[in-house]
């Protein structure tokens, strides 16, 4: 599914967030950056570990904080580290919508044009898909408004279950307008 806001456009897809050739890849990160599993696993292991190594020596953040670093050997310019939770491990809602945002304020700030998002916080970080993509949406079409440099952002979804999460939260949030 696919919208434009504004001459922007916000993207869902089910796929390889590794795969994408957007100008940054976004990793749902803990605040001291170390990649573990998941997302962050999927990342080093195909872009390798000067993306980790990068991200580290900029931590610990406070969560809702993200970095930037090059993306190794990723078909992509950039990875965003947007820190959603901390050594817990677990997350809420607010933690995403403030790790959300700041991802997409790095993006700008580094004159990115293209983002693309895992769902941030639903697997080790255990909140519900839907949660999570209402917050990740509202947040990026929010952002999108007044953003001046990206112009896509796409939500890269692991399985068919999360894919149709997203697009239903999408198609709710437009049909309230």
């Amino acid at each position: 599914m696919e919208i434009n806001i504004n001459n922007k456009k916000v993207e869902i897809v089910k796929g390889d967030i590794t795969e994408q050739d957007t100008d940054a890849l976004v990793n749902a990160a803990n605040n001291h950056l170390w990649m573990g599993s998941g997302v962050a696993g999927a990342l080093k292991k195909k872009g390798g570990q000067s993306i980790e190594e990068s991200a580290i020596s900029q931590g610990p953040v406070n969560i809702g904080e993200a970095v930037i670093t090059d993306a190794g050997d990723l078909n992509t310019r950039h990875v965003i580290h947007a820190a959603s939770m901390g050594q817990d491990l677990k997350t809420n809602t607010d933690y995403i919508g403030k790790a959300t945002q700041a991802a997409l304020e790095l993006a700008e700030k580094y004159r990115l044009h293209s983002v693309s998002f895992p769902a941030i916080g639903t697997g080790t970080g255990g909140v519900e898909i839907h949660q999570c993509a209402s917050v990740m949406l509202s947040q990026t079409i929010e952002f999108l408004q007044s953003s001046e440099q990206v112009k896509h952002v796409k939500f890269v979804l692991f399985d068919e279950q999360a894919e149709q999460a997203f697009n239903d939260e999408l198609r709710h949030m437009f049909e309230r307008h």
